[in-house]
């Protein structure tokens, strides 16, 4: 008995003495870091304790339980998406997709929509893990769709009152501030002085505006101004989130938008934009039917379109949408992404499915499939209906950070939008290094500390000491995502390692499943 208290007394003292001997948990060397403040790179070691960066510098004598070797490689903050679809997290709680992009932080509740409860959501999240760490806005349409369901009206002062109690409550329960989706229902049948009312309890909480314009084709002027205004008479900071110019009418009016954008920032007001590098588009086939005809819900869809005049009127707006919006006024540009009740169609186009059905591909034989498709329950569809001149003028502005709008996947899910998977290594490998749109350090901040200061994260988004270990070790001259609209599951290459919260939860470009993230609330 004591030969057994003696043997571990001598292993507790020489575990103490090992342990003492190890400096730090992680020490990556010889990286070229990228700050996040868009600075020139410097080189420089980057030692990590517990879930906290504790020293830069030279750590060639120091000792760690794990030496990561970034010789020849870009060491980054981990990227902060600003518009992720995050839906899927309880059964994709390890959020692979997202973390092999090298996010290691991102922002649910884009669009209007957002889980309810706020608390209960984040407490189960909290529960099960999550492998990045997860913020939420409260979204518009969620809370609208809470006290008047899909009534095309605007709100009694106590629907209204009740709306605004509700926005309080997801406040004080963690969000980020408030969503909007104005081009989807019920956000579409809101007018903006209910809009302002909202944001402004959201910002007497320290809250941010985040909002899908109500048009991003012939009503996109209007719809930049609209939120311009809310940020006004809201005292609010807005985000124009996924800004684009889409349909061949406003292909190049970007420059307009960004000018009325420069105009507002020089007048006092915040206003930022988020986007993601592709020159196509994904949202449901709902997008192309007129907001009045989706009044009510599906039966009364369903019964307005056996209406012969109404059917008249919905078609005509259809019609009218992909010739000026998201169709571009090709039935070729709409391709099928999830389609639940035709798998066949997934990655096929609009018309693919007129020749299916032996139809002539006209803009009113597509309109009539499109109002099948919405009375069988819908479908998501990718667009392509921008031009890339638009895309490269809106990456270049300086207020401009890159966000995915991608949804959390698992190959063989469906036929998704290239974004979910390849949205920040297509910058940094396509608009970077093959077309240098931006620099390597300028897009690094739209991906880093830019997201972190206008989420109020004081302790993301940038290389320095004391901060949270959110870190991508990256290849820049290899780095590129490899999902395509043709074959959208493919991981990007390039990411050799991804820390989260100090976790190594990409080690040598293998996935490892820790779920090292955390539930983010606003002012904890």
């Amino acid at each position: 008995m004591k030969s057994k208290v003696l043997f571990q007394l001598i292993l507790g003292v020489m575990c103490f003495f090992g342990c003492n001997n190890r400096d730090y948990d992680i020490i990556i060397l010889n990286g070229e870091v990228y700050d996040g403040s868009g600075n020139a790179p410097f080189n420089a070691d980057i030692a990590i304790k517990d879930s906290t960066i504790v020293k830069i510098g030279d750590l060639s004598e120091g000792k760690a339980t794990r030496i990561i070797d970034a010789k020849g490689m870009a060491v980054a903050p981990g990227f902060i998406d600003m518009h992720a679809h995050l839906d899927p997290i309880l059964t994709l709680s390890d959020c692979e997709s997202h973390v092999r992009q090298g996010v290691t932080t991102a922002l649910g509740g884009p669009d209007g929509g957002s889980p309810w409860p706020i608390k209960a959501h984040l407490d189960t999240l909290k529960q099960i893990g999550v492998g990045m760490n997860i913020a939420y806005l409260v979204g518009h349409n969620q809370i609208r769709k809470n006290i008047m369901a899909l009534e095309n009206r605007a709100p009694t002062q106590e629907e209204l009152e009740k709306m605004k109690a509700q926005v309080k409550l997801a406040m004080e329960e963690g969000a980020f501030g408030i969503s909007t989706g104005l081009k989807y229902l019920p956000g579409a049948f809101s007018e903006v002085d209910e809009v302002i009312e909202l944001s402004k309890v959201a910002s007497s909480m320290g809250g941010i505006y985040t909002s899908h314009l109500r048009e991003e084709g012939l009503g996109l002027f209007g719809a930049v101004a609209e939120a311009i205004s809310i940020s006004e008479k809201a005292d609010i900071p807005v985000i124009l989130t996924h800004h684009k110019a889409i349909g061949k009418p406003m292909w190049g009016k970007s420059n307009v938008t960004l000018a009325m954008v420069d105009s507002a920032r020089t007048a006092g007001l915040n206003i930022k934009i988020d986007q993601y590098p592709y020159s196509a588009s994904h949202t449901g086939i709902s997008v192309l039917i007129p907001s009045w005809a989706r009044a009510g819900g599906t039966e009364a869809f369903k019964e307005r379109v056996q209406n012969a005049q109404l059917r008249d009127s919905i078609k005509a707006g259809i019609i009218f949408n992909i010739l000026n919006d998201r169709g571009g006024n090709d039935l070729t540009r709409i391709q099928f992404a999830k389609v639940k009740w035709m798998k066949e169609l997934e990655g096929k186009t609009l018309q693919y499915w007129c020749e299916l059905r032996g139809l002539e591909p006209t803009l009113a034989n597509g309109a009539d499939l499109v109002i099948e498709a919405q009375v069988n329950g819908g479908a998501s569809c990718i667009y392509h209906a921008m031009h890339e001149e638009d895309v490269e003028r809106i990456m270049k502005h300086p207020q401009t950070m890159i966000a995915s709008d991608g949804r959390l996947v698992r190959p063989g899910q469906g036929h998704p939008h290239p974004r979910w998977y390849g949205t920040f290594p297509r910058v940094l490998g396509h608009y970077v290094r093959e077309r240098a749109v931006i620099t390597l350090p300028e897009a690094i901040y739209k991906m880093t500390k830019l997201p972190a200061i206008s989420l109020g994260l004081t302790n993301r988004g940038t290389i320095a000491e004391n901060m949270m270990a959110d870190i991508v070790v990256f290849d820049p001259n290899t780095i590129i995502d490899k999902a395509t609209f043709e074959e959208p599951h493919q991981y990007p290459e390039g990411i050799h390692f991804v820390l989260v919260n100090g976790q190594i939860s990409i080690d040598e470009s293998k996935f490892e499943d820790i779920k090292a993230g955390k539930i983010l609330r606003k002012n904890e």
